[in-house]
């Protein structure tokens, strides 16, 4: 039995292209199974805050329609609350970092509800208070989101976005099959990612 393909895939959670990319790498998962193995790591597209009008950013929602429109898109709605805009790429990353010190299920439940949170709900995934409420609505250990504030938390962070860079990855979805080391950019066509598991696993 061939070991799994190992995916390495940078992300982050304020680009609509890595929540395209994520439902098309979730529906890998889902058919592949024990075939592949896929890593999520943090790009941070924000790395700091910067300051936006809640109208510009309104503005700049209508964009999430292009993604929306491709196939196997998941649900999108352009911002229509009140709350944000956000500031920057890495609080969410945090939280997502302190759910995966629960295991990889709490992992894969808060990485979907901060997706969804952000690009149907129009909820602001950079506020603590959003993230600590996401974090309840998933289930997960009120008192385990305290890794999020840890230092070690926001080093892993900021070392896997050095790490993209060091590996030509300058923007997001990236994904890069271990053994290759050579990210491909983009949201890729479903197939397109089949293709690569099955022909690596010596099935074409």
């Amino acid at each position: 039995m061939n070991a799994p393909v190992h995916l390495v895939v940078w992300s982050d959670y304020l680009c609509p292209w890595c929540y395209l990319g994520t439902a098309r790498l979730q529906r890998v998962e889902r058919e592949l199974g024990a075939d592949v193995r896929i890593e999520w790591r943090a790009f941070l597209l924000r790395p700091v805050p910067e300051p936006r009008t809640l109208e510009r950013f309104r503005a700049y929602t209508q964009s999430w329609l292009r993604p929306a429109a491709e196939p196997e898109a998941p649900e999108f709605h352009p911002w229509a609350s009140d709350e944000g805009p956000p500031t920057h790429s890495v609080p969410p990353h945090l939280a997502a970092k302190a759910a995966a010190a629960l295991g990889s299920e709490a992992f894969a439940a808060m990485h979907a509800r901060l997706l969804r949170a952000y690009f149907t709900e129009s909820r602001d995934v950079t506020a603590r208070a959003t993230l600590l409420a996401l974090w309840r609505e998933v289930g997960l250990d009120e008192a385990a989101f305290a890794v999020a504030d840890e230092p070690a938390t926001r080093e892993l962070v900021l070392a896997e976005h050095r790490d993209a860079l060091a590996h030509g990855a300058n923007g997001v979805p990236a994904v890069m099959m271990v053994g290759n080391d050579v990210p491909t950019l983009g949201a890729m066509p479903f197939e397109t990612y089949r293709r690569w598991i099955t022909r690596a696993l010596g099935r074409e």
